[in-house]
């Protein structure tokens, strides 16, 4: 139930093709099952193509926000492509036979990407100057050669995708104002360098060209029966068009290039304005003429001539006559016209305004408005009663300027009337409105000012003229009841048609006005007297006449149009009036042409007349004016007078009446306080009995108040006692809540207890297994480390006899070497003294800790109860047994160490280096690390080893170095004895007195 906006086929399985819908979702369908098969999201508006892979595995959607590429396998997104919210995309899609994507923008940039890595490749160039058009439509040669754009306009720009730059700009005849759709015509021998573009256009025609000979092959469609949208098919040989009527036409590209099968070639003008391109471009553009190329349309049959219309020479001035402002064009704005009757009411200013030329001088239109309101314009509500105060105010101002502009108007009676239509439409900007009349006038009405104050004689001759030419019974009608042309067409004219036409019907006829010749007017003038023939055939008095043309007549204005139009064409040269009056010709631009084609003397006379008779009325409504003031100051001063004595007479009234009003008024309040005296009493008397009733009643009302007030007391007492018993039996019931939870509360700690016993009896019992099974390791390491050194000594014998041997077949020099090895041998010895010395020591202070560390176990067994600190007790136990296993492993490698490094230095002397890397390897293979392992915080014994061994210290240096060393080690074996004993100084203290807050 949506919309489809684009279709996509060639799927990499042919059943499957891909619908983009209306609410912006993309879904794929199987043409032979008939079910949906993918359904993809992901677009905010509505998708505009899709474009598929050669492969048909991957596919592209493009919207005007974002592009997204699809996997057509899992139906997955891939990569989406966004962009500013400011610059759209116009079209995403895949290059043929390529892996390259193009993207089109709509600032026209045009980017290509890599497929697999998604890498922008190349950006092609921004086009010349002069020719820069907004890309709307694209199409791609099937080799991925070439590209071509279009947009609205009636170019094409064609670009060379490998060598990324703009080769040439196809101009498309005139009747082509815009491109709606671009597609190569494929051929099976171009090798995919397509030659022939279809190019559907406004008209809703599509024409084929050639693009390297610019010639225009054939076209199908029609303005009666358009094109909406065309496809091609794969071969190139059928085109498939759906038609604006809603018919299916199906085309055959081999019958339209025959020459038999094909109507008349178009013949186009092709018009170059010069100034509009640069020359670089003009080097690009290529016109598009009619006729046929060579090449795959070639016919066997017959010779197809190619025809080329060769321009006048006088188009370029023509072409430029026709250029309006506002980038308009006058045959065009006709040919629109005459399409539609009438220009859009949205645009008809902006087309008036440009067809008219107006030059908007703003500063010679405020001279004209700084003189201010005309005299002759002044009183001009009470001749014309506006009710829209503004429009009367435009209009005022309106026809001062057009007074101050020219005496002649000033002086004119019905340039009122002829205003007041373009004022009402251009009420709101003064200016245009000025410039529309006085352009009006100075074109549409040529002529009408020679004979004044009469009509213009000349003008009405010129219609009844052609009135007579083209309906001689009407005017012999019209003759005969002695119906001049001063009533049957200067109504008209005066009033520009304002008074029989309704405001939709003038607008529509003074957009043909504007866009004709002025003889234009005249002629729609006589249209509408021919159209109205009928009517006036049966009048047969002056008045039925006169009130004809000065009322709203039920008369077709479109007929009335097309009339004109017949008459302009129809009417014979040495009668028209196209011959009599001037072209079109556009005010001045800075200042205001001088308008005098008028008879000065009569205007000046009548303007001096029309002074003199306004002085006289001044000067007599002065007079008038001095007699009446004088009158009405005599009538004001006996109207005082009167007055005056009116008021005297009327206040001795007043007097007397309010003196008999004033003794009636003291007889009153004598008897008034006679009458107060005596209520006075009454009220005294009232007043005592109340005050006695008041007093009683109050005492009632305290004594009662008592009686509640003690009544109040008693149930306040019955309900605190109540609430007392209530408050004790809730506390009991607390108590023994609390009671139940506490018995809950001990089993559960019970529970707990066990579960920890039970915990720490299972981790003990793991823990002795782990202390079993290292002590066995270590027992191992000792027999290895026993048999290490049985072998080793054995070794160092061997050794020493064969050096033994070898020194006393050697020199004699050799003695001082062996006495200096016998030397270091008793440093060695005296050196491994001091170590077993040292390592007493530390078995000594082992041996202590092991004491203290006894003692703390016993402290801490007595307080098992403590989880918390079983814990504890159970983490110092742990880190004490670490320190023991490492010094243990500390000791057993330094003894290792040792033995090998004497080894080592044995046979360093004896140069037998290969022995010592067997044993080591042998070692290795054993299990046995040669590695220091230090101890956190202590002197490795290892160091000290090699400090003993050292060949480059001196025995003094080296018992120095061993001793500072020993009282280091001495130190820090002393500093963890402290801390231990503070440890558990610290646990036995805490153990006596545990923490309240513990549970």
């Amino acid at each position: 139930m949506q919309a489809c906006t684009a279709l996509a086929f060639n799927l990499r399985r042919k059943t499957e093709f891909l619908v983009a819908l209306a609410d912006y979702s993309v879904k794929c369908f199987d043409a032979g099952t008939q079910e949906l098969v993918s359904w993809m999201r992901g677009h905010e508006s509505s998708v505009s193509s899709i474009s598929v892979h050669g492969s048909g595995k991957y596919a592209i959607t493009t919207s005007t926000d974002t592009a997204q590429l699809w996997d057509l396998d899992t139906f997955q997104r891939i990569r989406k492509l966004n962009v500013r919210q400011s610059v759209g995309i116009q079209k995403v899609f895949f290059l043929a036979l390529s892996n390259t994507i193009l993207s089109c923008f709509k600032d026209n940039s045009v980017f290509a990407w890599e497929f697999d890595t998604l890498r922008c490749k190349y950006q092609l160039p921004t086009p010349v100057e002069g020719s820069v058009l907004i890309y709307k439509v694209f199409a791609v040669t099937r080799d991925g050669q070439t590209l071509v754009a279009g947009g609205k306009s009636n170019h094409l720009h064609l670009w060379s995708l490998e060598l990324k730059q703009l080769i040439r700009i196809i101009q498309m005849p005139e009747k082509v104002r815009a491109v709606r759709h671009l597609e190569f015509l494929p051929d099976s021998f171009d090798g995919g360098s397509n030659q022939v573009l279809g190019v559907l256009s406004q008209d809703n025609i599509m024409r084929f060209i050639n693009i390297e000979t610019c010639k225009l092959l054939f076209d199908i469609g029609s303005p009666e029966e358009g094109i909406s949208t065309a496809a091609i098919s794969p071969n190139g040989r059928y085109i498939a068009s759906v038609m604006k009527n809603g018919s299916l036409n199906l085309y055959s590209v081999q019958a339209l290039t025959q020459e038999g099968n094909k109507p008349p070639p178009f013949m186009f003008k092709t018009v170059e304005d010069g100034p509009k391109y640069t020359p670089e471009a003009n080097k690009l553009i290529t016109k598009v003429t009619s006729g046929r190329s060579k090449g795959p349309w070639k016919s066997k049959q017959s010779k197809i001539e190619s025809r080329l219309l060769k321009l006048q020479e006088n188009t370029w001035l023509e072409n430029k006559e026709n250029e309006l402002p506002g980038g308009l064009n006058k045959k065009r704005l006709q040919a629109l016209l005459k399409g539609f009757g009438e220009y859009p009411a949205k645009y008809r200013m902006f087309v008036w305004r440009s067809l008219l030329q107006l030059p908007e001088n703003h500063l010679a239109f405020s001279s004209l408005i700084d003189r201010g309101i005309h005299s002759a314009f002044m009183n001009i509500h009470k001749e014309y009663p506006i009710k829209s105060r503004k429009l009367l105010r435009v209009l005022q101002r309106t026809l001062s300027c057009l007074a101050h502009w020219s005496a002649i108007f000033a002086e004119t009676p019905y340039m009122p009337l002829l205003a007041f239509p373009f004022v009402k439409v251009f009420q709101n900007n003064q200016l245009i409105c000025f410039e529309v009349v006085a352009t009006v006038v100075v074109n549409f009405c040529q002529h009408w000012f020679e004979y004044f104050p009469n009509p213009p004689v000349n003008v009405l001759s010129m219609m009844e003229n052609v009135l007579a030419h083209h309906d001689k019974e009407l005017l012999q009608h019209l003759v005969k009841y002695k119906v001049t042309s001063q009533v049957y067409a200067w109504p008209l004219l005066e009033t520009l048609l304002s008074e029989v036409l309704t405001r939709e019907e003038w607008l529509k006829v003074f957009d043909n006005i504007f866009s004709n010749h002025p003889s234009y007017f005249l002629m729609i003038v006589v249209a509408y007297i021919i159209c109205s023939r009928a009517p006036l055939l049966h009048c047969n008095q002056a008045a039925d006449f006169e009130y004809f043309f000065h009322h709203r007549n039920n008369v077709d204005i479109n007929v009335v149009i097309k009339e004109a139009y017949r008459l302009m064409e129809a009417t014979p040269l040495d009668i028209h009036p196209q011959h009599m009056l001037d072209d079109f010709t556009p005010l001045t631009k800075g200042q205001y042409p001088v308008f005098n084609k008028y008879p000065m003397f009569i205007v000046d006379y009548r303007a001096q007349e029309r002074e003199k008779i306004r002085q006289d009325e001044m000067e007599y409504l002065r007079e008038r004016q001095l007699a009446h003031e004088s009158e009405a100051k005599a009538q004001e001063q006996k109207a005082e007078d009167e007055v005056w004595y009116r008021k005297q007479k009327l206040l001795q009234e007043a007097k007397e009446q309010r003196q008999k009003i004033l003794l009636e008024e003291e007889e009153k309040l004598a008897e008034q306080r006679q009458r107060l005296a005596a209520v006075k009493r009454e009220l005294k008397v009232k007043e005592l009995q109340l005050l006695d009733a008041s007093r009683r009643r109050f005492l009632n009302y305290q004594q009662d108040q008592l009686q509640m007030e003690l009544k109040r007391l008693d149930n306040e007492i019955a309900r605190k006692a109540s609430m007392r018993e209530q408050e004790t039996a809730a506390a009991v019931q607390d108590v023994e809540l609390q009671w139940m939870e506490l018995e809950s509360q001990k089993q559960l700690f019970e529970q707990h207890v066990i579960k920890d016993q039970e915990a720490v009896t299972k981790e003990v019992k793991e823990e002795v297994e782990a202390h079993r099974r290292k002590v066995d390791l270590e027992d191992q390491r000792v027999q290895r480390l026993i048999e290490i050194n049985r072998e080793e000594i054995q070794k160092a014998r061997t050794v020493a006899e064969e050096n033994l041997a070898k020194a006393e077949q050697k020199h004699i020099d050799t003695d001082w070497k062996l006495q200096a090895q016998r030397r270091l041998r008793r440093d060695d010895q005296d050196r491994e003294k001091s170590y077993r010395e040292i390592v007493k020591l530390l078995h000594d202070n082992r041996v202590k800790e092991a004491e203290l560390l006894k003692a703390m176990r016993e402290t801490e067994e007595k307080q098992r109860e403590d989880a918390a600190h079983s814990k504890a007790q159970l983490e110092e136990e742990q880190k004490a047994a670490a320190a023991a296993d490492g010094q243990r492993k500390q000791f057993l490698d330094d003894k290792t160490n040792s033995a090998l490094d004497l080894a080592e230095k044995l046979q360093r002397e004896d140069g037998s280096f290969e022995r010592l890397r067997d044993l080591k390897a042998r070692s290795a293979e054993r299990g046995v690390e040669f590695q220091q392992v230090p101890s956190s915080g202590n002197i490795c014994l290892n160091d000290l080893s090699t400090l003993a061994s050292s060949p480059h210290m001196s025995s003094d240096r080296r018992r120095a170095e061993l001793a500072r060393r020993e009282r280091e080690l001495m130190a820090e074996v002393w500093q963890l004895r402290q801390r231990l004993i503070s440890q558990a100084q610290a646990r036995h203290s805490a153990a006596r007195f545990p923490a309240t807050t513990s549970p």
